[in-house]
Formats: C-alpha cells, structure tokens, sequence
C-alpha cells in the first residue's frame, strides 16, 4: 500500500491541497484529515486516547520534507543510470 504524510496549512477558505508524487498511482484514495500537533491551536485537539490505533500509527509516521524527495528522486534516477 502506498501512503502520502503531508503537513499543510489551509488557505483563508479552509481548502487544502495534496500534492500526489509521480509515481503514486491510484483511482481512489482515502484521505483521513487531523490537526497537526504542532499546530496553533493545540488545545482543541483530540486527546491521545480518543485517537484509534490506525490515527496514532499515522501520526507516528515520518515527514518527507520537499528536500527529502528530491534527494530519493536523484538517487533513483542514478541507480536507472547504472543499469
């Protein structure tokens, strides 16, 4: 299973955008919304223990920032050099 993590801001209308790699194919995906912890309004998040098992995993998962994927998008492409 492929999974995408992002940490956005919603504009002023509270709309957001996903940015979805290349190489993410899919025709549907689930999208599963939660307030970043190091958001500005942490005192209406959700306690850790209303959280399921599957959100706290989520939450748990690194972020890729846009260096990151740069950086694994240059290796890829050096390694299909070498072949």
């Amino acid at each position: 299973m492929q999974a995408v993590k992002q940490i956005v801001r919603p504009d002023e209308y509270g709309r957001i955008i996903i940015d979805l790699p290349a190489e993410f194919r899919a025709e549907q995906v689930e999208v599963i919304v939660l307030q970043y912890p190091g958001g500005s309004n942490q005192e209406t998040m959700a306690p850790d223990s209303t959280l399921t098992e599957e959100q706290k995993l989520l939450l748990a998962f690194p972020v890729a920032t846009e260096d990151d994927l740069l950086f694994i998008e240059e290796k890829r492409q050096h390694v299909n050099e070498w072949k």
